[in-house]
């Protein structure tokens, strides 16, 4: 398996995109990767399906008992709700940046307004990227390059606008987490 002995964070809260967390999180076990949900707090988180809420998921470990230093990757679900809360927890902000402030870089993929945390983490400056439309201006002025492709990878960070790109997110994002720490 591709992924094997790889520990992978996907880092959530309520209101994420369903798909956006249920599809990489099946791709990246099925290529043999340990997959935990990372959560601000215990129990279940609930996606967002369509027009209305949807599934709820088992946060496997809560943000506060975890370090940067327990996995080799993370993944950043998109939805309106999720990102924007998100952003706005510092420990969150925080374990975000810790995969990038290293010398090297730990592979990152957000997709859709998941980039929304990166700004805030301020790891998007003079980096190629993409993202929902909507949160384009955001990632502009966070310094960032912006660009209309259904996958963009920078240096270990692989970024996709919309579900519809999913799979090209999921092959990008596997084949970082393979190839594993970039060099700064």
């Amino acid at each position: 398996m591709k992924l094997s002995g790889k520990r992978i964070a996907i880092l959530a809260t309520n209101g994420f995109e369903q798909s956006e967390l249920s599809e990489p999180m099946e791709a990246l076990k099925d290529n043999g990767a340990a997959v935990e949900i990372v959560s601000l707090k215990d129990g279940s988180i609930r996606g967002w399906k369509g027009t209305d809420w949807g599934d709820e998921f088992k946060v496997d470990k809560v943000l506060s008992s975890v370090s940067v230093d327990d996995y080799d990757g993370l993944v950043l679900p998109g939805g309106v709700i999720n990102p924007d809360i998100l952003r706005r927890d510092d420990k969150a902000v925080n374990f975000v940046r810790g995969f990038f402030e290293e010398k090297k870089q730990k592979p990152v993929a957000a997709i859709c307004h998941g980039p929304w945390t990166l700004i805030n983490a301020e790891v998007v400056k003079d980096r190629k990227v993409t993202s929902f439309d909507s949160i384009k201006k955001d990632l502009v002025k966070a310094g960032a390059n912006w660009v209309d492709q259904e996958v963009v990878v920078d240096n270990g960070l692989v970024t996709s606008r919309t579900p519809e790109d999913l799979p090209a997110f999921k092959k990008k994002m596997i084949e970082e987490f393979c190839e594993g720490q970039h060099l700064k």
